[in-house]
Order: structure tokens, then sequence, then C-alpha cells
């Protein structure tokens, strides 16, 4: 069997495994499964009214996930993405609100802002990982916390709708601020998440910056000997992937919700972690994994609308697909781990 052929089967393997155990769940919950997989397949990608908002959720996990692949390149866990987000949202939001001007001024000043505003969320959890020892976990979770904090704070104060201290949101945007859409389709934010994914592709496989981070992620003792600045390539992962952020921040912001809204994140951050994980930490294959995702997210509506099944039972699905992956990498962990200590063992016994 062959090398390609075998990583087919690590990846379908697991699907196949999922889909099954979804089929049984359905049927357990008195659902016909090829009926259910059906409706969430008309409410998803098979409808031409219900694909823009499953594209629409598609761009922030595509490019959350994008930025996710950086910082786990090197060997960090970055779970402050979702403060990452949310900070982003708030820059942009800031843009939109206070700063007047044509769309062609306003659009690319609220990606600038939420690119910005999510590097710098992102440089402060790298800040204290690298000056002040603090595991990226701890850090990021405190820092999401923050930032929840400050955007819920400014809902219902300094940004509140007139007489209204009420946390639905700020007032819409002015529509010059909006991203540009063509029909239903924000053709931006499509085109961003695109970028992203080709742009973390080749900077993590034909680029010595993608090279040497994966070295520090692999054994940061070894590459800080072998004369990599190491923090220096930790601080920079972590603006990547806030950059990336916020500029998922930006879209949830001035492209989906037109408002600042507390949940302006809507969990993406945390999703994309899955996404990473299921993907490998292969950036090729992050966008389709997050559109199957989001397809699964999306059309599971219909279960509740049509079968009288609870919507969440996506979510369960999703579950079941992220386990299954992850016990397929646990195998192909234990195997090589086998295989190295066997010939290992055989290298012993040729030495005379």
């Amino acid at each position: 069997m062959s090398d390609r052929v075998k990583r087919a089967a690590v990846f379908l393997i697991p699907i196949a495994l999922a889909v099954g155990v979804g089929m049984l769940l359905l049927v357990a919950a008195g659902a016909n499964p090829f009926e259910s997989f059906r409706l969430i397949w008309s409410g998803s990608l098979g409808s031409s009214v219900k694909l823009p908002d499953t594209l629409l959720t598609w761009v922030p996990l595509t490019l959350a996930a994008a930025g996710l692949i950086v910082t786990f390149a090197a060997g960090l866990w970055n779970i402050g993405i979702e403060g990452q987000i949310v900070v982003g949202a708030i820059a942009a939001a800031w843009v939109a609100r206070e700063i007047p001007g044509p769309p062609a001024l306003l659009v690319p000043l609220t990606l600038v802002a939420g690119i910005a505003g999510g590097m710098i969320w992102g440089l402060f959890a790298g800040v204290l990982k690298v000056y002040g020892k603090v595991n990226e976990i701890f850090g990021g979770l405190g820092l999401d916390f923050v930032a929840t904090g400050l955007a819920t704070y400014l809902i219902i104060g300094p940004w509140k709708r007139a007489g209204v201290a009420s946390t639905s949101g700020t007032d819409l945007f002015r529509r010059d601020t909006w991203m540009p859409e063509v029909g239903d389709y924000s053709w931006l934010a499509l085109l961003l998440a695109g970028a992203a994914v080709v742009g973390v592709y080749f900077l993590m496989r034909g680029t010595s910056f993608g090279l040497r981070l994966k070295a520090v992620g692999n054994n940061s003792r070894s590459a800080f000997l072998l004369g990599i600045p190491t923090g220096r390539y930790m601080l920079s992962a972590f603006a990547l992937c806030g950059a990336l952020a916020g500029i998922a921040g930006t879209v949830q912001a001035t492209g989906f919700h037109h408002k600042l809204v507390p949940s302006v994140s809507g969990g993406y951050g945390f999703l994309a972690i899955l996404v990473v994980l299921l993907a490998a930490f292969r950036a090729a294959w992050i966008a389709p994994i997050a559109l199957f995702f989001m397809a699964l997210s999306v059309g599971s509506t219909q279960l509740s609308l049509r079968l009288g099944l609870d919507s969440a039972i996506g979510g369960v699905l999703q579950g079941i697909l992220v386990l299954f992956a992850l016990l397929a990498g646990a195998v192909q962990v234990r195997r090589l781990r086998l295989k190295t200590r066997a010939a290992e063992a055989a290298l012993v016994e040729e030495v005379p």
C-alpha cells in the first residue's frame, strides 16, 4: 500500500466511522438518517438562500484556523484567539463609528484597525509567555475574559444605543463601512479567507521563517542552541495569528452583524482549534474541514424545523467526528513510536 493511500485512509476512516455513529444516533432519536443528512445539505450548501449564510460563517472560522496553524507550528496553544477576534472587532467598530469618509477609505481602514487590534492582543499573550513565563493557555484565557468584558462595557456604556442600555449590540454601522457585497455574498470576506489559507500554506511550506518556526515548535531549546531567536519567533507567531483573528473579528463586525455585539467572536476561535486538530495541522485541509463544520452547524437547524429534533445534534455530530479523528491520530502516533523503537532495537543489534 502506497504512502498516499495510507494517508488518505487515515483521513477517511475517521469520517466513515463518525458518519456511521452519527447515523446510529439519528436512528436512536427516531429520525431517518438519510433524510436528516439530506436536510442538512439542503439547509446549508444545497440552497441558494442558505449558502451565503454558510459561507459567511465559514470565513471567520477559516481565518482563525489559518492563524492557529502558525502558532501550533511554533508549539503554542493560542487559546487567546477568541479575545483577539473580539479586540479586532472592537477596533474595526471604532473606525466604523468614529471616522467619516467614503467606502473606499473606510473599508480598508476597518481592516487595518482590526488587524492592529488582533495583533496587539496576540502580542500581549506572547509577551506574557516569552517574558513573563506565563503558560499561553492561562494567559490566553485571561485575555479572552478581558476582551469580552471590554466589548460588553462598550456596548452598554459609551457605545450604547440612544436611550437604551442593552446587550443586544450597538447601533448599526453606517452603510459606507460595511464590507462590499455582491448579492448576498461579501466577496471581500471570501477573498480574505482564501488569501489567508494560501498565504499560511506557502509560509509554512516554502519559507525559511516557516522552517525555523517549526524548529522552535519541535524543540525550542535545540533551536535556541542552533542560533534561532526562539522568543522572537514565538512573538511573531502570536502576532500573525492575532492579525488573522483580527480580520475575522472585522468580518464579523462589518460584514455579518454590521454592529458590535457581545458574542462577536461566535466561538469561532475555540472551534478553529478543533478544525486544525482535525486537519492534522495542515493548512491545505482547513478550508474544506471548516466548510464541513459550518454546513453541519447551519444545516442542522433544519432538523429542528422539519423533524422536530434538537438543532444541537449538529454539534454532537461535529464532536463525534473530532473524537474519531483524535483517536485515529493517537493510533498513528503509537504506530510511529513502535516503528521507531523497532528500528532503534534493530540498529542496536547490528552494532558489534
